[in-house]
């Protein structure tokens, strides 16, 4: 099982190489992260972007720029739709966000002509997996970023994705914290009763391959002591793998504070289209966007 960020890179090199698309690749974060991989000797790597930049940054980092393969495309918009078109003609195996905004990236994978969609209606998400000095493993968290709030098909949706996630990690049977402002099942709160629900999905085996229970508190999913003041048993309280999110504000202010107050390092993907999309933000660190290449190449098919 892997407990460390770091061992999802030791992982990936056990995997084999995967190959890379990097969209509008024409910063240093994404470069040096796509860098690292590559000399980690897990992923090949294609850049997308303007490609005087992107060997203007090489130069200035120390990187040498042969070792990608480096594709013109100055417009923003248009990096992030070649490097979609790339992935869907068999060039690479998984996708990443560059200097590109956000809601950019996503019109690309979104698009219903030349994105990365599959067929049917899926439901494209967000998972995050922390290390947080202050908790005793990792801990894979909903979307931060993508749904700003879940209905309750979409709330199932999340809770298979941070158990698949959590399943690439080793994390034999996940156990599952659906968080709410209260551990009650308050009838007038529609996180909690949607907590209920899924939780009883869980019992009942509409759910496999884990333990899920909610609603919790974050105090309960994550501290023993405060679950035991409580008097809440069960095996998820003090101890969730996972934590699913009852919105995005919620997850994101613990995605924001986790990292800025609590010293945490992360990796992320958008998961839900036919390949995993590496998106982190555009300011986060290297070694962040290092560790969410290592994730996506882990959870390549």
């Amino acid at each position: 099982m892997i407990t460390k960020l770091d061992q999802i890179i030791d992982a990936a090199k056990l995997k084999g190489k995967k190959r890379l698309v990097a969209a509008f690749a024409n910063d240093s974060h994404t470069i040096g992260a796509a860098s690292m991989a590559i000399d980690a000797g897990f992923v090949e790597a294609t850049l997308v972007g303007d490609i005087d930049t992107i060997k203007k940054v090489c130069k200035e980092e120390g990187i040498d720029f042969n070792k990608f393969t480096l594709v013109q495309e100055a417009n923003e918009q248009g990096a992030a739709n070649l490097a979609v078109k790339l992935i869907n003609e068999g060039k690479g195996d998984f996708l990443m966000k560059g200097l590109c905004t956000t809601d950019k990236y996503m019109r690309a994978i979104l698009n219903k002509e030349s994105g990365l969609m599959p067929g049917g209606k899926p439901v494209l998400s967000h998972v995050t997996v922390f290390e947080i000095p202050s908790y005793h493993k990792l801990l894979v968290t909903s979307d931060v970023a993508v749904i700003p709030a879940p209905d309750f098909k979409q709330k199932l949706a999340l809770t298979n994705y941070v158990i698949a996630t959590a399943k690439v990690l080793g994390i034999e049977t996940p156990k599952v914290a659906l968080i709410a402002a209260t551990e009650q099942v308050a009838v007038g709160m529609p996180a909690c009763v949607d907590a209920a629900l899924i939780a009883a999905m869980g019992n009942r085996g509409q759910i496999k391959g884990a333990i899920i229970d909610g609603p919790l508190a974050m105090d309960v999913a994550i501290d023993k002591e405060s679950a035991d003041i409580k008097k809440m048993k069960g095996e998820v309280v003090g101890n969730a793998d996972c934590l699913v999110w009852p919105t995005i504000e919620a997850g994101n202010v613990f995605y924001k504070t986790a990292t800025k107050f609590a010293g945490a390092e992360l990796a992320a993907m958008v998961v839900g289209a036919k390949v995993p999309c590496v998106l982190s933000s555009r300011g986060d660190s290297t070694l962040t966007k290092m560790y969410s290449i290592a994730l996506a190449a882990l959870s390549c098919k």
